[in-house]
């Protein structure tokens, strides 16, 4: 997926559709998590689609709930919808900045290679 550390730096062009594909793919899971998020508030909590949107929303950004759970299934899922909030908030954020920070360290790397010895 990524060069190899004796391969030459690629290309600024590739570099940029290297990074806009990790952002699509970061876009996806934000999506997938908000998307899951919105049916578990709706299909648990029975919270109208826009509320359940919001509640989504608000966990995954790590603001908080905004409605109030009234059953005990509702918030067994907000728990686990928030803890699994933050590990995805963490996996987002890798997979956004993996193609900078390779690009960072194997341009280092390159540069080391190439001093005369």
């Amino acid at each position: 997926m990524f060069e190899h550390r004796h391969a030459p730096l690629l290309p600024h062009f590739a570099f940029l559709r290297r990074q806009l594909r990790f952002a699509a793919l970061s876009a996806a899971i934000v999506l997938g998590a908000l998307a899951a998020g919105a049916l578990g508030y709706h299909a648990i909590e029975g919270l109208p689609w826009l509320d359940a949107l919001l509640n989504a929303a608000m966990i995954l950004t790590g603001m908080g709930p905004v409605d109030r759970m009234q059953t005990s299934a509702g918030k067994l899922f907000a728990t686990a919808y928030a803890l699994a909030s933050g590990v995805l908030f963490v996996t987002t954020v890798a997979v956004l900045f993996a193609p900078l920070v390779h690009r960072f360290f194997h341009h280092f790397h390159v540069e080391l290679d190439n001093e005369p010895k």
